[in-house]
Order: C-alpha cells, then sequence, then structure tokens
C-alpha cells in the first residue's frame, strides 16, 4: 500500500493540474492556430516520449521536459494495475509500444493525407473512453486533437492514470495544445459533438443522452477467425496472440473460432501452449476456474487444456479464458453470415475469408483500423 500511495503521489499533480481546466467553453475560440504539420510534428514527439517505456530497459533519450516526465511515465506504468487490475505492466508497455510504433511522422501524415483538415471553426467534441485495455481511447483523443477540435474528456475509472500524464506531456511540448485538452470527472456539458464508447446496454443511455447531438455510438463488438484445417504452426500461435493479449478483453481479441467440420483440435492447442502462463495470472486464473466450473455444471461440453476452454456455442462473445467454436461445411455460408453479421464484429482474422486479417495482427491496428469501420476524422471534419 505504501508503494502505492508513493507513485499516487508522483503522478497525481500532474493528472490533477489537467483536470482543473473547466473553463474551456471561454477558451475554446481563443485558441492559437496551429498547422496540420505542426500538430503532426508535436505528437511524433509524443511518440517518441512513449518509446523510451514501451519495453524494458527503459530508454532515455534526448527529449524536451524528458527529466520532468520519464520517471513519472514510469510511475503511471505501475500505478495503472491499482486502478484495473488488468493493466498489468507487461500488458501496459505492450499497448505504449504498439503506440509508439503508430507515432511516427511518415504514419500520422499517411493517415492524415486524405482529409482537409484547415481550422476554421473550433468545435467541443465530448469523449468517454473505455477502459477495457490500456489507453483503448487515445485514438478517439488524438483523432478530435488533430482535427483542430477541443477534446473534453471523461476516462473511464479503470483507465485514470496513463491518458492525462501522455497529454500532459503533449502540452509542455506543444503548450498551443492545453486550451484544446479538457477532463471531466462528472457528466458532459457545453459539447457540441460526442464519441462514446460502452456496452451495448450503455449505448442506449448514450443515445438518449446525446440525442441531438452529432455523434458515434460504440456498442460491444467481438472478433472471429476462420480456420481451415490448413493453417500452419506459426499461423496458429499468432492466433494465440489474437486471442489471449490483454486477458481477451479487447474487442479486437478473437473470442470465436470458425472451424470445419471433424477439425483436428490437437494442433490448436500445441500451438496455445505458447501462452500457458496466463493462468499464472490470479484474475485470469479465477476467471477461468469460475467459467469452467460453469459449463461443467451446465453438462456443457468443453475442450480444455488447463489455462483455457473451448465450448461450441452460436454466440461471438465467449467469457474470459473461452473461445466459442462453430463447425462449418461451406465457407460460402461463412462468408454470408459474418457479412450479415457485419455490425456485432470487429475484426475477422483468416485469409479463407474475404477482407480477413492475417494471424496475429489484430491487436496491431494501423492509425486508419478505425473502431466499428467508422471514420472518426472524417466524422470530425464534417463538424465545421
Amino acid at each position: 500500500m505504501a508503494m502505492v500511495a508513493e507513485l499516487n503521489e508522483a503522478v497525481k499533480p500532474r493528472i490533477y493540474s489537467v483536470f482543473l481546466r473547466q473553463n474551456y467553453a471561454q477558451n475554446a475560440l481563443k485558441t492559437n492556430t496551429m498547422t496540420v504539420q505542426e500538430k503532426i510534428n508535436a505528437v511524433a514527439q509524443l511518440g517518441r516520449f512513449i518509446s523510451q517505456s514501451a519495453s524494458l530497459p527503459v530508454m532515455r533519450l534526448k527529449l524536451p521536459h524528458n527529466e520532468e516526465f520519464l520517471d513519472k511515465l514510469e510511475a503511471a506504468i505501475r500505478l495503472a494495475e491499482s486502478y484495473n487490475g488488468w493493466y498489468t505492466e507487461e500488458q501496459v508497455r505492450y499497448a505504449l509500444n504498439a503506440w509508439a510504433n503508430a507515432l511516427t511522422e511518415e504514419q500520422l501524415e499517411d493517415w492524415l493525407a486524405p482529409y482537409r483538415l484547415e481550422e476554421k471553426t473550433q468545435k467541443v467534441v465530448g469523449l468517454v473512453l473505455a477502459g477495457n485495455i490500456p489507453l483503448v481511447g487515445f485514438h478517439d483523443v488524438l483523432s478530435v486533437l488533430l482535427s483542430g477540435h477541443i477534446a473534453l474528456i471523461k476516462c473511464s475509472s479503470s483507465d485514470m492514470t496513463l491518458l492525462p500524464l501522455l497529454l500532459d506531456y503533449l502540452i509542455a511540448i506543444e503548450p498551443r495544445f492545453k486550451d484544446r485538452i479538457h477532463f471531466t470527472e462528472g457528466r458532459l456539458e457545453n459539447f457540441d459533438a460526442v464519441i462514446a464508447t460502452g456496452s451495448n446496454n450503455t449505448a442506449r443511455y448514450f443515445e438518449y443522452y446525446f440525442r441531438g447531438k452529432p455523434s458515434i455510438i460504440r456498442k460491444s463488438r467481438n472478433s472471429v477467425a476462420v480456420l481451415t484445417n490448413k493453417e500452419t504452426p506459426e499461423e496458429l500461435r499468432a492466433l494465440g496472440e489474437d486471442i489471449f493479449r490483454y486477458f481477451g478483453l479487447g474487442c479486437r481479441n478473437v473470442s470465436k473460432l470458425f472451424v470445419p467440420r471433424n477439425y483436428d483440435f490437437a494442433p490448436f492447442f500445441e500451438a496455445m501452449f505458447i501462452q500457458s502462463d496466463i493462468i499464472h495470472y490470479q484474475k485470469y486464473a479465477n476467471n477461468y476456474d469460475y467459467n469452467k466450473a460453469v459449463f461443467l455444471m451446465s453438462n456443457f461440453k468443453i475442450l480444455d487444456n488447463g489455462f483455457m476452454t473451448l465450448k461450441e456455442d452460436a454466440a461471438y462473445a465467449s467469457p474470459i479464458s473461452s473461445v466459442f467454436y462453430e463447425y462449418y461445411d461451406d465457407l460460402a455460408q461463412v462468408q454470408q453470415r459474418l457479412e450479415h453479421d457485419a455490425e456485432q464484429l470487429q475484426c475477422v482474422v483468416g485469409s479463407a475469408i474475404s477482407g480477413g486479417i492475417p494471424f496475429g495482427t489484430t491487436q496491431k491496428p494501423s492509425l486508419r483500423d478505425y473502431a466499428d469501420g467508422v471514420d472518426t476524422i472524417q466524422f470530425l471534419t464534417s463538424l465545421r
């Protein structure tokens, strides 16, 4: 507990200095204009800052304000798990590494090139962020800032440390972002548009509460993989990353398999063995024990390898530590099914299906891989 308190004190001053700025409505139109290239340069600098903590040992680069912020980032990484037990240091550093790789000048310029982002009229865009995986709402925040608007951010209670610190670093290297970044702990007020992410239940509340405002409302989605019995061991091991990264909590995690009738699961389980250490994490182990017990008490037939279960089920959303599977006889029927259920799906993995992405890539989206397939930048530029 003493360690948590110490880390909390290290991070809190920088976090709450951001939360105290509540006069965004008055300052919105007074913000200094920035060119797209100036914003790209600042965000790319943020990417270089993030890269230092993307893996161990921590690098120390010669960057502006590095002495002030790098130790605080390291403290925030360790503190994150106290807010959300699924945010282990390994998972947080993986997320940071993904962002460090994405936030380069080249990739940012390529992402934004198709859009007209001249600053004319700034809008206040409310952001209700999810917290199922580390920095899951970062793309929405960057989209608002790079499109020239003001971000009014409501963080998930599960992800309260990392994002405020990273944005405070962005403000330090480019002070013109100061009046464009604001946080709220209460309900959103005085906003022009909103992007909100939640479950199917909370989405109904969002749709009611934000009615009359331009909005993107995201609901629960799942990802699937289509197997053919011809996958290589390397492809199946890569699929293990799609299933187990972030403990399977992301909408891009594969939660359902489509397999040909009489599919041989032995090579699949052999490939999954590389992920077996996951059972040593107590929260995951508790879910594995509980869900396995529920399946067995319900007399469901399951396949079990000691750290994951497979259950035949037509649904897409499986519980933590379990993956559903469904047999098929005709790939064309699977293609039809997935197209029909497109609004329930985030990713389809496997080359056997049109539009399928390679194994092992679900948790490595590019900046152009918009959640739910909705072009966030296009939505934001339409607010002019």
